[in-house]
């Protein structure tokens, strides 16, 4: 046996065409090896004793069986029983030898299991020609099985390693698309989303690397649960961030209600996810999510060695643009999901214009605290915090990270209003809403607490004096310890 390359570039087994005769008579067995003597892809074997001639079979794996239908010992057409009783003969071409033509044992034999009917001794031409002709198609049969077991194998390596992250019925619909490995995309509406826990790269500086993994993977761990419930599609993991398709292999009507719907559930694990971290003495951590819908083109991208599926478009880098937004626990959403979803669906906590890089006009986008309808899932409601003033202002210094403020300039500004990861700061700037800062705060005697201090500026205050409250994004222990001693003492 050899291999041999079929049109889809599998590899199968090519198969000789293996002769089995049983016949008590030597003389039949010595002319049949005579008449096959010449054919270079025929191999021939002669079983005399009927007795073990299942035993021949099993070891020389025939493609045909030739038998006599009368012998001493085995009748010929129990031994036809005997050979398709057998699992290793049951598909086996088996043409029955007879001495005469006769109606009715012939279609015993056929009845019983047999492939075709000879008068011994026959014709050269016509005994190849039978034997090339049944050989070939229990040949094509074991190819097709060869090839369907193969494909079961790389179908189950397929489930095992894709089905991690994405539902059953998508790893299906893949695996029933013979097209489904090609190079290859095609447009669609899809509904993206992505993920990330923020400040944890501050985080991962300052643990352990096998603690940051761990962290990592308790998170990645309840979220994938997560997003395969909702089949969504886990396109990558980056870090501690998800990227993840909702209409992509598989198109449904409701992929953008979904994905809001999955995201909700995804920070109300979040209390969940914390547990277990606090249960190994690991900081708890605040994922922001982001949701846009549009066009984009997905497929297989990479060459025939290395590829993946993924999808390329501007709506890509949108939706990481909207999740860039985010602060802990907030899902914002782009104008194009809440038209797909409906506005009377969604729970709208804020909604807000922004002008995110790469786009040439402002756009909307909104904070959603839950959906209705078939999914009913909710954060919990949003509650204006109220802040305890401080004593004494607090003196910080602030590095706007992105807007028209950027630059590498400190402005100076003072804490004056506080409560956990709020603050209200007063300064002689008031950067945007949702721009980043980099703070260094110090105590009132001017000693460093940190230069380390990453807030967001979640909303303003008052425009004379210039006051905006800001979100902690990531807090450096040293900060964490000072703040709480602040808040415990109510004196700097």
């Amino acid at each position: 046996m050899t291999d041999d390359k079929t049109e889809q570039g599998v590899s199968l087994t090519q198969h000789r065409i293996t002769v089995l005769l049983v016949d008590d008579q030597a003389m039949i067995g010595e002319a049949l090896r005579r008449m096959l003597a010449p054919e270079q892809d025929i191999d021939f074997h002669f079983c005399q004793d009927p007795t073990k001639a299942i035993k021949v079979a099993n070891r020389i794996h025939p493609t045909v069986i030739l038998q006599d239908l009368v012998m001493p010992e085995v009748d010929g057409l129990t031994l036809v029983r005997y050979f398709r009783a057998n699992p290793a003969t049951r598909d086996v071409p088996l043409i029955v030898l007879s001495s005469r033509e006769e109606a009715l044992t012939k279609a015993e034999a056929f009845a019983l299991g047999a492939n075709d009917y000879l008068v011994k001794l026959p014709d050269r031409l016509e005994i190849i020609a039978r034997i090339r002709h049944h050989s070939k198609g229990y040949i094509n049969l074991l190819q097709r099985n060869e090839a369907q077991a193969r494909l079961e194998r790389a179908n189950r390596l397929i489930r095992k390693t894709f089905g991690q992250y994405l539902s059953d019925d998508i790893v299906d619909a893949i695996l029933e698309s013979p097209e489904g490995a090609a190079l290859g995309g095609e447009k669609r509406f899809v509904t993206i989303m992505m993920t990330d826990l923020r400040g944890f790269t501050a985080i991962g500086e300052r643990l352990p690397a096998e603690d940051v993994v761990s962290i990592i993977n308790i998170y990645l761990e309840t979220m994938t649960e997560i997003i395969l419930k909702y089949q969504g599609t886990i396109d990558e993991f980056i870090g501690d961030a998800i990227f993840v398709i909702f209409g992509a292999p598989v198109l449904r009507d409701n992929d953008a209600k979904r994905a809001v719907a999955c995201a909700v559930e995804m920070q109300l694990a979040m209390v969940e996810v914390n547990r277990r971290c606090r249960e190994k003495g690991y900081p708890e951590v605040q994922q922001g999510i982001g949701i846009n819908s549009g066009q984009i083109v997905v497929g297989n991208i990479g060459s025939k060695k290395r590829m993946k599926y993924g999808v390329v478009g501007r709506n890509v880098n949108l939706t990481s643009r909207i999740e860039s937004y985010t602060v802990g626990g907030q899902i914002f959403i782009s104008e194009s999901t809440l038209e797909e979803c409906g506005r009377h669906l969604l729970r709208i906590d804020d909604e807000m214009e922004v002008m995110p890089k790469g786009v040439k006009r402002p756009i909307t986008i909104y904070e959603i605290g839950g959906i209705r309808g078939e999914f009913n899932l909710f954060l919990p409601e949003k509650i204006e915090v109220e802040l305890a003033e401080l004593p004494e202002p607090l003196p910080v210094l602030f590095i706007v990270l992105e807007g028209k403020h950027a630059g590498d300039e400190a402005c100076s500004g003072s804490v004056v209003r506080m409560l956990d990861a709020t603050a209200e700061i007063r300064a002689d700037i008031r950067p945007e809403k949702l721009t980043n800062l980099k703070i260094s705060v110090s105590d009132l005697k001017g000693n460093e607490i940190t230069t380390d201090l990453y807030a967001k500026v979640v909303g303003t205050e008052t425009d004379d004096p210039a006051a905006f409250r800001v979100r902690f994004t990531s807090i450096p222990p040293e900060a964490e310890i000072f703040f709480k001693t602040v808040a415990a003492q109510g004196r700097i």
